[in-house]
């Protein structure tokens, strides 16, 4: 069963059958998740409206760090097994990595002009999730040289990860600390429930957009396997 699920046959009979599943649950969640974030919770007291770009800020920054620490895992199962389908996943984390560090950098850009007066400071959570977009900017940019050079480059990059973790509490950062620990939270509930909201939707489209893009990536190869198959048998009849 698990040399399976590496199968593309299995994958393709798999994704197919519950490709409509994953599609409803995603758009549930991300309605669901709307909802939450505009309609029900309250607008903070000190913040007023503009609170609301951290209910799409914070499950964006962990995002970007939980996709690199998968994509990692996947690149080194990738230089282990030269499997194609750990080449892409990497690949698709690597782009969904990409753009959720990139959108991290942008929504705490405008919930930082209001608050701090700047949209950019060079504060060290903010320049450490910075290299990270930079880490993964290197490793699609390696991925049109060499695929074991951008899994490798994936894998050294986690030692970016702890300093932004704990950033905040080895310098004096303009940032604020972490709001939840093993010891509990610090947001409230109102709030907390949207973050949550969006962050579980987060895997889901993910997901979808990892299993759309290795679907075509094997209907293509298919496809062009079938073409060669045609063209060869048409030079032996002539």
């Amino acid at each position: 069963m698990s040399l399976s699920l590496l199968q593309p046959s299995f994958f393709m009979s798999k994704t197919r059958s519950y490709a409509y599943i994953l599609i409803g649950f995603q758009l549930f969640l991300t309605a669901m998740a709307i909802h939450l974030s505009l309609r029900v919770a309250p607008p903070d007291l000190q913040q007023g409206g503009n609170s609301r770009i951290l209910y799409v800020h914070v499950p964006a920054a962990w995002m970007s760090i939980l996709v690199y620490l998968v994509t990692a895992i996947n690149s080194s199962f990738f230089l282990l097994t030269k499997h194609p389908l750990f080449l892409r996943s990497s690949g698709t984390g690597t782009e969904i990595g990409a753009f959720s560090t990139f959108f991290t950098l942008v929504t705490g850009a405008f919930w930082g002009r209001p608050m701090w007066g700047t949209f950019w400071v060079w504060d060290a959570r903010l320049t450490s999730v910075l290299i990270l977009f930079l880490i993964y900017l290197g490793a699609l940019r390696f991925q049109k040289l060499s695929v074991e050079l951008a899994s490798i480059s994936i894998c050294v990059g986690p030692i970016d990860i702890p300093i932004i973790k704990f950033s905040v509490n080895w310098w004096n950062t303009l940032h604020q600390p972490g709001s939840i620990s093993r010891s509990g939270t610090s947001i409230h509930v109102s709030m907390l429930i949207p973050i949550l909201s969006n962050f579980a939707n987060s895997p889901f489209f993910t997901l979808f957009f990892f299993v759309l893009e290795t679907r075509l990536l094997i209907l293509s190869f298919l496809e062009s396997s079938l073409t060669e198959e045609i063209e060869a048998r048409e030079c032996m009849h002539k």
